[in-house]
């Protein structure tokens, strides 16, 4: 059996030069099938992984443990935000980008803060995406020209009035639950999922009514769909 020698070649989160694996989620089989072409079109891009949710995205990754995760928002199970947290917190040397068709400057504020490097949108893939990944993998930040500027616009407010940015209305649990009660999961099958006990889905869904002040499982889910959680 021949040993590997000095001159292997190292992953792109060694070297700004190699090839660089990414895993690709995202819940529409054409849209993946479409970034695909433009990422394995290039030299130093390849896509190694695919995933239509963003559980079996995390454990895709578990597997593969690619250089960068390109996850879309609104996934089924886990948002690409809840994997972009998971994903920090469990393989830290996966990089991330967000490709999403949301220009909305709370999810891009959220995937900051959940880890990403970067937030691309749809609408401009073909243009923006291998630069957005090329940078990532240099450990520089890339943004869209409107996150740029809900970013300057955010820190000069925050200067000017001292605030932090407002903490989320709930926790990432409750946002885990929250998803998959929206999704019409019932309580054992969500305990099934998250390997928690019924009660304690209950337990959740009633602080989440709670919070939101909302009555029924139908205003959960409206409330899931205006913050992206799901999609209509």
């Amino acid at each position: 059996m021949t040993e590997p020698g000095p001159t292997s070649t190292p992953t792109g989160a060694e070297s700004g030069g190699a090839l660089t694996r990414i895993l690709l989620a995202d819940d529409h089989a054409l849209v993946r099938r479409g970034v695909r072409l433009i990422l394995d079109g290039e030299p130093d891009l390849t896509v190694v992984a695919e995933a239509d949710n963003g559980a079996e995205a995390l454990e895709q990754a578990r597997i593969h443990e690619p250089d960068l995760a390109i996850l879309d928002i609104a996934m089924p199970r886990l948002t690409g935000l809840q994997a972009a947290r998971e994903l920090s917190r469990t393989l830290p040397q996966t990089r991330i980008l967000i490709l999403t068709m949301y220009d909305n400057e709370q999810f891009f504020f959220e995937a900051l803060g959940a880890g990403a490097s970067g937030y691309v949108l749809k609408s401009v893939a073909d243009r923006d995406l291998v630069e957005a990944c090329r940078a990532t993998m240099r450990g520089e930040p890339f943004l869209y020209p409107g996150a740029v500027n809900a970013l300057i616009r955010n820190y000069l407010e925050l200067a000017r009035d001292g605030r932090n940015l407002p903490a989320k209305a709930i926790t990432d649990r409750e946002e885990e639950i929250l998803k998959l009660v929206a999704e019409g999961n019932t309580s054992q099958q969500i305990a099934d999922l998250l390997v928690i006990s019924p009660k304690t889905v209950e337990r959740h869904r009633a602080n989440l009514l709670a919070k939101l002040d909302l009555k029924d499982r139908l205003e959960l889910t409206r409330y899931a769909i205006r913050v992206g959680l799901i999609e209509p």
